[in-house]
């Protein structure tokens, strides 16, 4: 649960958005198309989780989507 909280703080969110940038940069620095394309492209999803805080790993570590404890039910 502590990487979901980490994951959907601010350092979190500017972490994801500076990865995805990184693996742009590398992708379209060091790869030949099509190759470089498809990785740029994939390179957009952990911007765009660090730009709308959301984390695909949440549900894994118990939490929903954007990051929010799941509510047990008794």
């Amino acid at each position: 649960m502590k990487f979901v909280e980490f994951m959907t703080s601010s350092l979190g969110r500017l972490l994801r958005i500076v990865a995805g940038a990184a693996i742009i940069w590398l992708a379209l620095t060091f790869l030949t198309a099509p190759w470089s394309i498809v990785v740029a492209v994939a390179g957009l999803v952990p911007i765009a989780a660090g730009l709308f805080n959301f984390c695909f790993l949440g549900p894994l570590f118990h939490a929903d989507f954007w990051g929010r404890p799941k509510s047990v039910r008794g």
